[in-house]
């Protein structure tokens, strides 16, 4: 199969119809042999029963109902484990993203041998104080913390190998950074193209501000985990060992002075209470880094490594 088209939404009934038969009709015109996995995050409107019937219609279109709405990532988990296609397609069911790009969005994974081909959104047609300042502000953070030269992380509407949608799995509100999940999986060749934005056709976005600081929270994250999930001690028990040492050297200057230069009140100076609580905290962080080994060690995955080619 040539395509596989990801399709996560939450009320989106009206969009539904018009966006299935672009799609088919692009697919058409290039030939292209597809599948459209369109994901239903516990729409409240119509969208399921919009979706049954263009199964029935056309039984290319596929579809995912959630139980109730567990939001963006989840739902492109789901179509990622569905997905069958050479090229896997993302985009929005809001109809702001447009389906003519697709076939130059193949061409770029198959031709030029990117793993991850990501859409660039230059010229917007979103609110500019609560959508695009932010916007920037949160892609060129991300730029400089992943080191990943993409302008518009958040973008919808991308290309992925196959493989690469098989090998990292999308929780939480990680969608915002799949190219870095990506990256720390071992796919190393991201691709841009910018894509036409078209201004919003039917319904009300489902975003809101909260999405921007909800991103920076999970950029943290990510670099954590990313970096010290198989070994934890790596990060706890160096700041452990070195918050220790530093109150354990207070504590031993502090007894020095007492019994050799007669100082009295060793337990009212505040240096005293630093190095306690530095002991003390260097003391947590160590077991934590312990106890975050014992997990890390036991976990189901723990010898799970991505093998990029096999010679029997």
């Amino acid at each position: 199969m040539d395509l596989s088209i990801v399709i996560p939404l939450l009320n989106e009934d009206e969009s539904l119809p018009e966006l299935a038969d672009w799609i088919v009709r692009v697919m058409d015109t290039h030939h292209f042999t597809y599948e459209i996995i369109m994901i239903d995050d516990g729409s409240t409107d119509s969208s399921w029963s919009v979706i049954q019937k263009l199964h029935q219609s056309n039984p290319k279109i596929k579809g995912i109902q959630f139980q109730r709405n567990y939001g963006k990532s989840a739902a492109l988990n789901e179509g990622f484990k569905m997905a069958q296609g050479e090229v896997v397609i993302t985009m929005d069911a809001d109809m702001q993203d447009s389906p003519d790009e697709i076939p130059e969005l193949r061409k770029m994974i198959l031709i030029d041998d990117y793993d991850i081909v990501s859409g660039w959104k230059k010229k917007r047609y979103d609110n500019a104080l609560s959508k695009n300042i932010p916007s920037k502000l949160f892609n060129a953070a991300t730029r400089k913390v992943s080191g990943i030269k993409l302008h518009d992380f958040n973008c919808g509407l991308k290309a992925y190998k196959n493989k690469v949608t098989k090998s990292i799995e999308v929780y939480g509100e990680m969608h915002r950074y799949i190219p870095l999940l990506a990256k720390w999986s071992g796919f190393r060749k991201f691709g841009e193209k910018v894509v036409e934005h078209r201004a919003r056709k039917y319904g009300v976005t489902k975003f809101g501000w909260n999405r921007f600081v909800n991103g920076f929270l999970d950029l943290a994250s990510i670099m954590f985990v990313g970096k010290f999930r198989k070994n934890p001690m790596h990060f706890f028990g160096l700041w452990g060992t070195l918050s220790f040492l530093f109150g354990f050297g207070v504590f031993f200057y502090l007894t020095i002075t007492k019994f050799f230069f007669d100082q009295t009140g060793m337990t009212q100076r505040p240096l005293f209470f630093m190095a306690l609580v530095a002991m003390i905290i260097g003391t947590q962080l160590f077991l934590a880094g312990f106890l975050g080994e014992l997990i890390s060690r036991n976990t189901a995955d723990r010898n799970h490594y991505l093998i990029a080619d096999r010679i029997n």
